[in-house]
């Protein structure tokens, strides 16, 4: 049997399953409901969450939790980095290596990388994920580094 975790722990462990899932959830609703499809950087955006998802239901089961946790919060901090990549190859602050920025405008085979499909007060998706997704690891791994209060 396992020693129940501190209160902040807890959150922590919450926060690192209900945020990626949460997230993945809302890119597969604009994908499938309003026909946002993803381009190569949204879906490698994508990855690390499916990641965070699975070790954090690791950390319900399996010990050292807080270690489960701390991981995935480390890579929910990794798709907030790829996601500022993003938004940096879309707001032109730089080209995407990976060549989904289209020299042919008439090209229907891929989404491109370089044209947001949806902003809201010119932030992105890839800009609320960045947003999101790196104050959500900062936040889990500053409640694994809480310490406890005595009453």
């Amino acid at each position: 049997m396992t020693t129940p975790l501190p209160a902040s722990d807890r959150l922590a462990q919450r926060l690192a399953l209900a945020v990626p899932a949460l997230l993945l959830a809302g890119a597969y609703i604009s994908e499938y409901g309003f026909g946002l499809f993803p381009c190569e950087l949204c879906w490698w955006q994508r990855y690390p969450h499916f990641i965070a998802v699975a070790l954090a239901l690791i950390s319900y089961y399996a010990p050292p939790r807080r270690v489960w946790i701390g991981l995935a919060a480390l890579a929910i901090a990794v798709s907030g980095a790829i996601a500022v990549f993003h938004a940096g190859v879309e707001y032109h602050w730089w080209e995407s290596p990976l060549g989904c920025t289209a020299s042919d405008p008439f090209s229907l085979e891929f989404v491109r990388c370089d044209e947001a499909a949806w902003t809201l007060m010119g932030v992105s998706l890839a800009g609320f994920n960045a947003l999101l997704s790196i104050g959500s690891a900062i936040a889990i791994w500053v409640l694994l580094l809480a310490k406890e209060r005595k009453a």
